[in-house]
């Protein structure tokens, strides 16, 4: 979870000279954002070394999380 989303991403989205796509943005949170990407994937690290054999719990990607979020954040904010 990545605290202050709503800000971080409007951020990124109006600093963008090339076209605003989720490809554009994800670059973008990665190169501002340094830090808050280590802890998703740190997070994402520890919890798939925690999980008990047999035991599956879906937990997507760092990667695949933060583009979702990225594409519902666009979804939103493109229709307003």
């Amino acid at each position: 979870m990545i605290l202050d989303q709503e800000e971080k991403f409007k951020l990124i989205f109006d600093s963008l000279q090339d076209k605003k796509t989720e490809q554009t943005m994800f670059n973008g949170f990665l190169d501002t954002y340094p830090e808050e990407w280590k802890q998703l994937k740190t997070t994402f690290s520890k919890f798939n070394r925690s999980k008990q054999a047999g035991r599956t719990i879906p937990l997507p990607k760092p990667e695949v999380s933060l583009r979702k979020e990225i594409r519902t954040w666009l979804k939103k904010n493109k229709s307003a």
